[in-house]
């Protein structure tokens, strides 16, 4: 190794021929161009000014800042919370996320298989299958709790008999009840129509573990038809012509994600379940039998590759509860999420 002094001079005799060849003399007459720069794919600076969100404590996003692609795809329960979020980042100049509704399994399946999306949108926890999928591609998976939501049971508002259901009648109901006074003699005998999410859906795996013990064959044998399309099931309920005084006419029953409901309550009836109906007093006291969390995926390969994706996190997560209530869920308990806001602010103390 050569010794410190030597090396130094090393350095200045280079530098001495790099400013002759240059002609720089100092007088200001050498070549002034700039050298070429390539531009990163996304910007790095995750702070507006080094604010920090008073409740969170993560850096607060400045999304004009903030350059290159993001996709997150999954639940159709957690795409109306997401797309309400990307709109607000997007307005505020940030690089518009693609979002796509597909289901959580489905989700999990492009996050964790294929990997082609850098967030996984979901309505119930990922499975330990999912994770060794996802450790298999290099993506130990992040868990963001975003929110709560209260799973609606719908009926239209034509109908005129089901003000609130047990969970044992809603288990007789979907699997395959021919009549709604099979379900109940206290109810007219009107025909039955069963929609449900399909069976890639959050949405289908929680019904099916809430109300079946996680048996999916009631609900597959009940000839309910399936969706993945929250819109078809809001649809084929309100349409079902269900009428008073006209046992010949078909009552129909949804459940899907309580935004759906919020969305269509002019043409939707929430049914109460156990007697209670889903609202924010009712989560948020654990009185509500079928409210249940929702969440996002990423992993640290994907921020520190893809900083866009972090900061949009973080955008996330800072702005979620302000927003949450209009989209038509509930803010998570801020204990429920510190673990997701820890993560993002180890990254950023690493990498900020």
């Amino acid at each position: 190794m050569k010794p410190r002094f030597l090396r130094m001079i090393g350095v200045i005799t280079v530098l001495t021929l790099i400013l002759a060849a240059c002609g720089g003399d100092g007088d200001g007459n050498g070549d002034t161009s700039e050298p070429d720069v390539t531009e990163p794919d996304s910007t790095e600076p995750p702070a507006n000014g080094g604010d920090m969100d008073p409740v969170t404590g993560l850096p607060v996003i400045d999304p004009l800042s903030v350059t290159g692609d993001i996709a997150a795809a999954g639940s159709s329960t957690v795409f109306p919370l997401t797309e309400a979020v990307s709109d607000m980042w997007a307005d505020e100049g940030g690089p518009a996320p693609t979002v796509d509704s597909i289901g959580s399994g489905a989700g999990f399946e492009r996050f964790c298989v294929d990997g082609e999306s850098d967030i996984s949108n979901a309505s119930r926890p990922i499975e330990d299958e999912e994770v060794t999928q996802c450790q298999s591609i290099g993506r130990d998976p992040i868990e963001f709790r975003v929110g709560t939501d209260a799973l609606a049971i719908a009926v239209s508002s034509g109908n005129y008999f089901v003000e609130t259901i047990t969970l044992e009648e809603l288990a007789t109901l979907f699997s395959g009840a021919d009549t709604w006074a099979d379900v109940n003699p206290a109810w007219p005998a009107h025909p039955v129509a069963l929609f449900s999410p399909g069976t890639d859906s959050g949405t289908f795996d929680y019904f099916v573990e809430a109300i079946f013990e996680e048996d999916e064959e009631p609900i597959l044998n009940s000839g309910a038809q399936l969706s993945e399309d929250d819109n078809v099931l809001v649809q084929g309920v309100s349409d079902d012509g269900c009428s008073e005084g006209d046992l010949n006419t078909t009552c129909a029953v949804a459940y899907f994600g309580f935004a759906y409901f919020v969305e269509n309550d002019d043409v939707l009836k929430a049914v109460a379940v156990e007697g209670v109906a889903p609202s924010a007093e009712s989560v948020d006291a654990g009185e509500y039998p079928l409210a249940r969390p929702l969440f996002m995926y990423s992993a640290l390969p994907i921020l520190e590759e893809k900083p866009q994706v972090a900061s949009f996190l973080t955008y996330y997560l800072n702005s979620v509860s302000s927003v949450i209530g209009d989209v038509g869920y509930f803010p998570a308990p801020q204990e429920d999420m510190q673990a997701g806001i820890d993560a993002l602010a180890a990254y950023w103390e690493a990498n900020g």
